[in-house]
C-alpha cells in the first residue's frame, strides 16, 4: 500500500494482513517469499484520473512491474475493475498542484487530485470524502508467463503494449455493459 496507507491508525491494522508499503524492494521480497503480490501499476496517476477517464487504462507510462516480474520470472495476472471512479467527481489528477505544494516529495503523491464529493464538496481529494455508492465490476484476466509468451529476451514496450492492448479491450468491454452510475 501506499506510504499514506501504513502511517497510524490505519498502518497497524493492515500490517497484520501482510501489506507492505508499496516500493520495488518491498514487492521483490515478498515474491522471493513466495507471496502473491498485488500491484497497481499506475498507483495514484491511475487511481486519480478525472472521471471522464473512467474508461481509459493508463498507467502514466509505468514499467517496473514487468521488469520486475521478468527478473524474478514470476507470471503477471492482470486484474481490470470499473466503477470505482463513480464514488465522486474527480475533475483533475493535480499533478501540477502536487509539485506546486511538495507533496510529490513529501508523501510520495505525483498527484494531488481535485473532487467535488461529499461531505465537503469541491477538495484536493487527500482529505479524503465519503464515497457515493457504486457498483464495482472486477474481471480477472488469464495469468501470462512471460518467458514463455515474449521469449527469453523480451522487449518491456512490446509487453506493456499487448497488456494495455487486452485490458483496455476488457475495460471497454465492461463499460459498455454498464448502463447507469451507482447500479451499474
Amino acid at each position: 500500500a501506499h506510504n499514506g496507507v501504513m502511517l497510524p491508525p490505519l498502518g497497524p491494522m493492515v500490517r497484520r494482513y501482510g501489506t507492505v508499503a508499496a516500493d520495488p524492494h518491498n514487492a521483490e521480497l515478498a515474491l522471493k517469499s513466495g507471496a502473491a503480490v498485488l500491484v497497481y501499476p499506475g498507483g495514484d496517476y491511475e487511481v486519480f484520473r478525472p472521471s471522464w477517464e473512467s474508461g481509459k487504462v493508463d498507467f502514466g507510462g509505468r514499467t517496473g512491474f514487468i521488469r520486475l516480474a521478468l527478473r524474478l520470472g514470476v507470471p503477471i495476472q492482470p486484474v481490470v475493475s470499473i466503477g470505482s471512479q463513480e464514488t465522486a467527481l474527480f475533475l483533475t489528477r493535480g499533478s501540477r498542484l502536487a509539485k506546486l505544494t511538495q507533496v510529490d516529495k513529501l508523501l510520495r503523491l505525483k498527484t494531488m487530485p481535485i473532487m467535488l464529493g461529499l461531505p465537503f464538496g469541491l477538495m484536493p481529494a487527500i482529505f479524503g470524502h465519503f464515497p457515493l455508492p457504486a457498483k464495482i465490476t472486477i474481471q480477472v484476466l488469464p495469468r501470462i508467463d512471460l518467458r514463455e509468451r515474449y521469449g527469453e529476451d523480451p522487449d518491456v514496450k512490446e509487453i506493456n503494449r499487448d497488456l494495455l492492448t487486452s485490458m483496455q479491450d476488457v475495460l471497454t468491454s465492461l463499460s459498455e455493459e454498464r448502463r447507469l452510475p451507482v447500479i451499474g
